[in-house]
């Protein structure tokens, strides 16, 4: 690396006062990650307000060899987007880059750049009778170029897939500040690699997302909402299938969480009240749209497979949303799990998949297990389980202090939890991606043919390791960390 002088300089210059700080109040909010494990040092922050500028900028950094932290809305769970503790690094804030560039309803599509924010993607499909199709509870902070850095999920995977699905084409700049441009959506190319395929999920540390072709899909004409309350997660998943056969492509979202879950919701959240009345061990939330369905036809629907449920013994009690109000406020306890369980204490949470017809079988094995080894600790699921994705969170006992706890006990109840689910065919990131918190994870669990491909695409990607370095990809067997 050169004079770092030289380089403040140069970059001060490039971005200027609006593009560039070294504000320590202005810095210091982006140097810790969302959960607060993570808290790094930096150069700078830099705010390209262009793809342009961000080529230029990648450009500078390789001629004087300063590492590049690439950052959206800073909501990640892995600590994908926080620097590490040299201060080597800049963070490259995506967020000034927020145009919608175009909404196409004909086309079914929207263009926007890397710092859109989610809830604003879909305040602009909705005033075109659109919709985006992807939702998770930190829409009001979550970035485009960041879901698609870490191939997102949410709440409607289960009809339409993760990001991956939803992005048709994509701009990005790469470690030489060359710029990708595969903006342009095409039902068939057959050139080679999808190279767009290759940065989503890739975290940045293969290129910097400044762009993306998004699908869009018709606005619903009906919507309902569904509480339900089980005797067990397998319930649920009979629950599930049942739907699944009789709502077919309505059924948009089903998630579950379990009693505890709710009642830490019912405590974080003044205002929140039980949907249901009675006591019931497990819970699911059912959503069902259609764009060519009203309100009373999907009523009918959910009224039926809720009935067929009762009659099954499958379901011990259940209430439909009776307006948009109270759906929103049925889906405001599911979101807001994971901030009240993270409100009680120390936790670790493990975004964890395995086949979905195997999910059910997994938490009420693991739940035990997983207490039965570590005293005193709790374990909850919640989640999606209808793509086969539950967080698996395991609450350390009472009195354990944050910080402390997580580094000791904690990593070995994670290394314990992630073994169970490698036993179990499963993945220990479903859709938080791997940061630098499971690097070190799925170099231990890892296929070691994925990952020496995965090492073997890095390197000709960023042969100088300057995008966010120590982020995804594990070390080899022979290497160290810098």
């Amino acid at each position: 690396m050169s004079s770092p002088d030289t380089f403040l300089d140069q970059v001060a210059r490039l971005l200027g006062p609006r593009g560039w700080t070294r504000d320590a109040d202005l810095v210091t909010p982006w140097l810790t990650d969302w959960r607060g494990r993570f808290t790094g040092r930096a150069l700078g922050l830099a705010s390209p307000a262009s793809t342009a500028e961000v080529s230029a900028l990648v450009i500078l950094c390789g001629q004087h060899g300063v590492p590049i932290v690439p950052q959206g809305g800073n909501s990640g769970m892995s600590g994908g987007a926080t620097p590490d503790q040299s201060g080597s690094a800049i963070i490259l804030s995506l967020r000034r880059m927020n145009a919608i560039r175009r909404v196409d309803p004909d086309a079914r599509q929207a263009v926007c750049e890397a710092g859109v924010i989610l809830q604003s993607l879909h305040e602009a499909a909705a005033a075109q009778r659109m919709r985006f199709p992807l939702t998770l509870g930190g829409k009001g902070s979550a970035t485009v170029g960041g879901l698609i850095a870490t191939n997102a999920g949410g709440t409607q995977v289960l009809r339409h897939g993760t990001m991956r699905a939803q992005v048709l084409g994509l701009e990005a700049v790469l470690h030489d500040g060359a710029v990708l441009d595969a903006l342009v959506p095409l039902k068939k190319d057959n050139r080679g690699f999808d190279l767009k395929q290759l940065l989503i999920g890739s975290e940045g540390t293969l290129g910097i997302v400044t762009a993306a072709t998004l699908q869009l899909l018709p606005e619903t004409t009906g919507r309902v909402v569904c509480w339900a309350g089980l005797g067990s997660i397998g319930a649920a998943r009979e629950l599930l299938v049942l739907a699944q056969r009789r709502a077919g492509e309505v059924l948009e979202g089903f998630e579950v969480m379990p009693a505890h879950c709710l009642q830490s919701v019912l405590a974080h959240l003044p205002d929140a009240r039980a949907p249901l009345a009675g006591e019931h061990a497990w819970h699911a939330l059912i959503e069902l749209t259609g764009a060519s369905h009203d309100d009373d036809e999907l009523c009918a629907l959910a009224e039926d497979v809720i009935g067929e449920a009762i009659e099954a013994g499958l379901v011990e009690d259940a209430t439909l949303a009776a307006n948009e109000a109270q759906a929103e406020r049925f889906w405001l306890l599911r979101d807001s799990v994971a901030p009240a369980e993270r409100a009680i204490g120390p936790a670790m949470q493990h975004d964890i998949s395995v086949p979905v017809e195997r999910m059910a079988q997994f938490v009420e094995a693991a739940v035990p297990e997983v207490e039965g080894r570590f005293a005193g600790c709790r374990a909850v699921g919640f989640g999606h389980l209808g793509d086969g994705n539950i967080h698996f969170h395991v609450l350390a006992p009472p009195g354990a202090e944050r910080g402390q706890w997580e580094e000791s006990q904690g990593k070995e109840i994670s290394r314990f939890v992630h073994d169970l689910v490698t036993q179990w065919g499963g993945s220990i990131s479903a859709e938080h991606g791997i940061g630098q918190m499971k690097r070190d994870e799925l170099g231990r669990l890892g296929d070691p043919v994925a990952l020496s491909v995965m090492r073997a695409i890095k390197a000709s990607l960023d042969p100088h390791g300057l995008l966010n370095p120590g982020k995804l990809v594990p070390l080899a067997p022979d290497e160290t960390s810098p």
